[in-house]
């Protein structure tokens, strides 16, 4: 009884997160009204970075050197992805970032397959088919075009994908948490530092910036990985990817409700289409009946 509990409690705790995840591209491009992209990025990650430092602190002493170079090249890839995204917030709506952001777990086995070799499937091939016809209705075709800002999103995503594969092969020898430490680390630092080098830095002096920061650094960054990593431990595989894979609707419920955003019908078809090729993707192997034993 308490397992069903632990894994009911983890599923309800994993869409909260889901829905904040959603909610936070509504609340960054509202922020990014009144503050540069990079200094939002480095206040949003040194705070996040600074938490998990400390709960993590006995695991990030024992990290080994090649621990730290691969919490590095996690880091590299979070923050090239999170930088294109938020960029890209400025010339999009947080709807199609939404969406668009979401395609990582589709391209996650394509990537694999033609860089490591590893093997993609039907399913794979099949759902990023299905979800490049979405991505072309959904950035503009018969209404307002957004390709700068899809396009932005787009690397978003392909670089979220790279992440994955990085972190699969670290967390198999290394201690997730300081990892993470390291990876949320890498995203502050570096946008701090060029946001100093051009003169960007401020202090926020926003409501809206700092109700942002807040939730996208404690909530989203810092709990939302714990909250994840909790989830996985108590809730099936495939549960767990599907309710992670309603993030993207949340986004556009969000961006419905907090800004007037809307979709045209072709807008919604292409929405779908990716909601689906997501889902697909995660749920699918799970799906497949277990191959019989040979017989004796």
């Amino acid at each position: 009884m308490r397992s069903i509990e632990r894994g009911a409690l983890a599923q309800l705790a994993l869409i909260g997160i889901a829905a904040v995840w959603g909610l936070t591209f509504v609340m960054v491009q509202d922020a990014l009204a009144v503050i540069p992209v990079l200094t939002f990025l480095a206040y949003r990650f040194l705070t996040a970075a600074a938490l998990v430092g400390v709960i993590f602190r006995r695991e990030l002493k024992r990290l080994s050197r090649d621990g730290r170079r691969a919490g590095i090249a996690m880091g590299t890839f979070l923050m090239v992805g999170y930088v294109f995204q938020t960029f890209g917030l400025e010339r999009t709506t947080a709807s199609n970032t939404g969406f668009i952001t979401g395609l990582f777990v589709v391209l996650t086995p394509i990537f694999g397959a033609v860089i490591l070799g590893q093997r993609a499937g039907v399913v794979a091939w099949t759902a990023a088919l299905i979800s490049a016809a979405g991505l072309f209705l959904l950035s503009g075709t018969g209404g307002k075009l957004h390709l700068a800002g899809d396009g932005l999103v787009l690397v978003t995503a392909c670089s979220f994908a790279f992440h994955i594969l990085a972190t699969d092969r670290a967390v198999a020898k290394h201690d997730v948490g300081a990892l993470l430490a390291v990876q949320l680390a890498v995203c502050g630092v570096v946008p701090f530092v060029v946001a100093a080098l051009v003169g960007d830095l401020e202090i926020p002096s926003s409501a809206t910036v700092w109700s942002a920061l807040a939730v996208t650094s404690i909530v989203a960054s810092a709990l939302g990985f714990f909250v994840q990593t909790y989830a996985q431990r108590h809730a099936p595989p495939a549960r767990t990817a599907l309710i992670l894979a309603s993030e993207p609707a949340f986004a556009g419920l969000f961006a419905y409700l907090l800004k007037d955003e809307s979709l045209s019908l072709l807008g919604w078809l292409g929405a779908l289409l990716i909601l689906a090729s997501i889902a697909a993707v995660e749920a699918v192997p799970y799906l497949r009946p277990a191959r019989p034993l040979p017989e004796g």
